[in-house]
C-alpha cells in the first residue's frame, strides 16, 4: 500500500474520533459541565484531518503513487469528513448549531449526486462528473462555517436601527448563508450536466411506440 493510500486511510480513521470527542464536548455543555479540552481536541484533529488531504495528494504526484485505491479512498475520506462535521455541529448541542437546513440541503445534494452518477453509469456506461467552481466554493464555504461553528466565532455586527428596530447580523451566518447557496447552485449545475449526459446518448429521445 502506497504511502499516500496509508495518510488517505488516517484520515478517514479521524473522522469517529472527531464525532466523538465533538458529541462529548456537546454533552457535556448540555449537562452544565462542558470540558473544553474536548473542544480543542476535536478541533485539532479536524483540521488534521483536512490538512491530509493536500499531503496525500502532494505525495501521490510528486512520487507517483497514484492507484485506483486512491481513487476510491480519496473521495470518500474527503467527504465523510465534511458530512460528519456538517452533520455533527447541527446536532451535538454546542453553543451554535447549524440551522436544519444546512445539513438536509448539504447530505440531500450530495444523495442527487451520486445517485446521478449511477443512472449515468447505468445508461451511458460512462460518467464525467468535474468539480464545478460553484462546488469547489461550496465546499470552502462549508470548510470555514465548520471552522467558524468549532472556533465558536459568533461574532455580530450592528448593521443599523430604523425607527427603535435594531439589525444585526452574525457573521457565521453569512457565512452558513453563502454555503447553502453555492451548495444549491453546484447541485443545480451537476443535475443540468447530468441531463446534458443523457441527452447527448438519445435518452432523453422518444422512442417509437414499437420499441416501448
Amino acid at each position: 500500500m502506497t504511502t499516500a493510500n496509508k495518510i488517505t486511510i488516517a484520515r478517514i480513521l479521524m473522522i469517529p474520533v472527531f464525532v466523538l470527542l465533538a458529541m462529548s464536548y456537546g454533552r457535556g455543555l448540555q449537562r452544565g459541565a462542558p470540558q473544553d479540552w474536548q473542544r480543542w481536541w476535536a478541533i485539532a484533529v479536524f483540521l488534521a484531518a483536512a490538512a491530509s488531504d493536500g499531503v496525500d495528494g502532494y505525495i501521490a504526484r510528486r512520487y507517483n503513487q497514484k492507484s485506483n485505491l486512491g481513487v476510491v479512498l480519496d473521495p470518500i475520506a474527503d467527504k465523510g469528513l465534511l458530512l460528519s462535521g456538517v452533520i455533527t455541529l447541527s446536532f451535538s448541542n454546542w453553543s451554535y448549531e447549524f440551522p436544519l437546513w444546512f445539513p438536509v440541503l448539504v447530505i440531500a445534494r450530495d444523495i442527487v449526486i451520486v445517485a446521478g452518477a449511477f443512472i449515468l453509469h447505468f445508461l451511458n456506461g460512462t460518467v464525467r462528473v468535474r468539480p464545478s467552481a460553484a462546488g469547489k466554493v461550496a465546499t470552502f464555504l462549508q470548510m470555514a462555517a465548520i471552522g467558524l461553528c468549532m472556533l465558536q466565532l459568533t461574532i455580530s455586527t450592528h448593521l443599523l436601527t430604523l425607527h427603535g428596530w435594531q439589525l444585526h447580523v452574525a457573521w457565521v451566518d453569512v457565512v452558513v448563508d453563502l454555503a447553502g447557496l453555492f451548495t444549491l447552485i453546484s447541485g443545480f449545475g451537476y443535475v443540468v450536466g447530468g441531463i446534458r449526459q443523457l441527452h447527448a446518448k438519445g435518452h432523453g429521445d422518444p422512442k417509437p411506440f414499437w420499441e416501448s
